[in-house]
């Protein structure tokens, strides 16, 4: 017989069910917030791969992140429309800048409608302003419906809106959430939005140093291909006149120098010609290294300038009559005077002039010169091919030379006119260009008229003995004017020692500081000329010495040497000497700075005029 306990049996349905209902309520809201957040992020990843594979805007793809957050909380938070507002740096008035909006109806303008405390209601369009105290009121609601998202570097604050639909036909059943969890979701992907951005703007950085990389190494290629062609034209260039040195003077040693003849002094002309030509070269190369480092020496003077402009067209004469070509010059009676450093100013006209020269055919080549205004306008014109557009802007590139058909190859560095520009830039002024195709060119330099005082106060007065470089000067003495020449070169000394002895001069050419004690104690001389370079011994650190005993500290001594650097005129000056000149020599210049400091002298000035 079966028998029945008395215990009651346990109600386990009773029991067991609102413990049990309480966990799949709960493993079902962490599940839909782990499944949001999920979604979230994996949009967010879409997004930031897409930039990592595209060079967009920055300002583009933080939108699309900012979107991808309305919208994914959008569809997290069904029963409602979600919103961000942008505030710049201390505004109290924002903008609406994203508005969710559901894929199935693609609506073009999305409305955002808050409810506030008090039953009022707003509504929000995209770009309608939002008051900081508004949302500030919304965010103490319960529920919140305004929360700060995040605040970027820049200090701009992003406000995250959620609000309650207003038209249920949009949207599918609302899923009540608690607030804790709606609260959980919006600080996680309050966080989730920080981190895309911060991973965004890496991303961006990358690209912009990749894009800046990429961009260096077109500029180090394109300026490699400069150097290459630049050292091409510029190798060639140099050989040529060598050639021509070399070669003529192989000739003149072979049969025997006969001043008598013609040929030979012909040859002497070529050499003499293409040595002008190769340190002209040198020159440019040297002015544009001078010129970028900020060490180019400007020796500001008051400036004749119809007889600078005269002695130029002097210089270019024998180029246009070999090609046929009329030179015009053209002075405007008014000018007179140019306070500027005069050969730098021959150098920009020689440099304009002989290109004109170059690139003319047949016709004509002249020189303006009046006043425009505040500067003095020198206008170097031509009747030859003209420069194109598309060319024109090429010029002024170092190293760039532009192929003319009037020319048979390419000639010179292509450092011409840029030096020329940035002369007349040193000078205050600036050089203008105006061509066409078959009509010619006029290059135009403009420098002020009126200098800057700091300028009129370092003006050189030029002592009237002086004369204008590269005139020949032929000078007499009425006794024997000693000179002591210190110089270790065995070529240079050779020269200035000829030279100088041809003029009348007694010269005594000793190499080192010993030799020079030694040759003080016999001879009186007149001038000093000694080398910077000295072996065993400084050349400045002699003449400190000789400065000191007071038995030759009288001596004029003129340093002549091939530091010709900025400021180094100044250091030899500094240490004692009297003058300057850098090598290579230009030998009436010498003439002129050695007739300086020998007295007496005369000066046969017609003969200085005639040449």
């Amino acid at each position: 017989m079966q028998q029945s306990s008395s215990l009651p049996e346990p109600n386990l349905h009773l029991d067991g069910t609102p413990k049990l209902l309480k966990t799949i309520q709960q493993l079902r809201s962490e599940l839909w917030l782990e499944s949001s957040l999920n979604q979230l992020q994996s949009s967010l990843n879409s997004c930031l791969l897409s930039v990592s594979t595209t060079m967009p805007q920055a300002t583009t793809t933080e939108a699309e992140i900012f979107q991808t957050v309305v919208n994914e909380l959008h569809q997290a938070l069904s029963a409602s429309r979600v919103g961000i507002a942008v505030f710049l740096p201390q505004a109290t008035v924002g903008k609406m800048s994203y508005i969710s909006c559901s894929p199935s109806l693609s609506s073009r303008n999305p409305i955002l409608e808050a409810i506030f405390t008090n039953g009022e209601k707003q509504r929000l369009k995209l770009q309608d302003g939002v008051r900081l105290e508004d949302l500030q009121q919304l965010e103490k609601q319960q529920p919140p419906i305004a929360y700060p998202l995040i605040e970027d570097v820049n200090g701009v604050i992003y406000w995250l809106i959620i609000a309650r639909k207003t038209h249920k036909s949009e949207y599918k059943s609302p899923h009540i959430l608690p607030d804790t969890l709606q609260l959980e979701l919006i600080k996680r992907t309050s966080y989730h939005c920080s981190q895309a951005i911060a991973q965004l703007r890496q991303i961006q950085s990358w690209q912009q140093r990749v894009q800046e990389l990429a961009t260096f190494n077109q500029e180090l290629e394109r300026t490699n291909q400069l150097k290459n062609q630049f050292l091409a034209n510029t190798s060639h260039e140099i050989r040529t006149p060598l050639s021509s040195i070399i070669g003529f003077t192989h000739l003149l040693l072979a049969q025997g120098y006969d001043p008598d003849k013609q040929r030979h002094q012909e040859y002497l002309t070529i050499i003499q010609s293409s040595s002008k030509h190769l340190l002209a070269l040198i020159n440019d190369i040297l002015d544009l290294s001078k010129i970028e480092a900020n060490q180019l020496e400007v020796q500001w003077e008051i400036v004749d300038v119809p007889s600078l402009c005269r002695n130029v067209f002097a210089l270019v004469k024998e180029k246009a009559a070999n090609k046929g070509l009329k030179l015009r010059l053209e002075l405007d009676p008014d000018v007179k005077t140019l306070v500027a450093d005069p050969l730098r100013l021959k150098q920009m006209l020689l440099n304009l002039l002989f290109n004109a020269v170059k690139f003319t055919i047949k016709g004509s080549v002249g020189l303006q010169v009046s006043t425009k205004e505040q500067f003095l306008a020198f206008t170097i014109w031509d009747t030859g091919t003209g420069i194109s557009a598309e060319n024109q802007a090429l010029l002024f590139r170092p190293y760039c030379q532009i192929v003319n058909s009037a020319v048979s190859r390419d000639e010179g560095t292509g450092l011409g006119l840029v030096v020329t520009q940035k002369l007349a830039e040193i000078h205050g002024g600036c050089l203008k260009l105006e061509s066409e195709i078959n009509q010619g060119s006029r290059f135009t330099i403009f420098l002020p008229l009126q200098q800057k005082e700091e300028v009129l106060t370092t003006l050189e007065v030029k002592p009237a003995a002086d004369l204008e470089v590269g005139e020949t000067a032929n000078l007499s003495i009425n006794y024997p004017a000693k000179i002591l020449l210190i110089e270790d070169d065995l070529p240079n000394g050779k020269l200035m020692e000829i030279y100088l002895s041809k003029l009348g001069y007694q010269v005594t050419w000793v190499k080192n500081a010993d030799q020079m004690w030694k040759i003080l104690e016999k001879i009186e001389p007149i001038v000093i000329l000694l080398d910077v370079n000295l072996p065993a011994m400084n050349g400045l650190k002699l003449v400190e010495q000789l400065r000191k005993n007071p038995k030759y500290q009288k001596i004029p001594i003129i340093a002549q040497t091939a530091m010709a650097m900025k400021g180094d005129r100044e250091t030899c000056l500094a240490a004692g000497v009297n003058d300057y000149i850098s090598k290579p020599l230009d030998l009436p210049l010498l003439a002129n700075l050695v007739a300086k400091y020998s007295k007496p002298l005369t000066v046969d000035e017609d003969k200085i005029k005639s040449e």
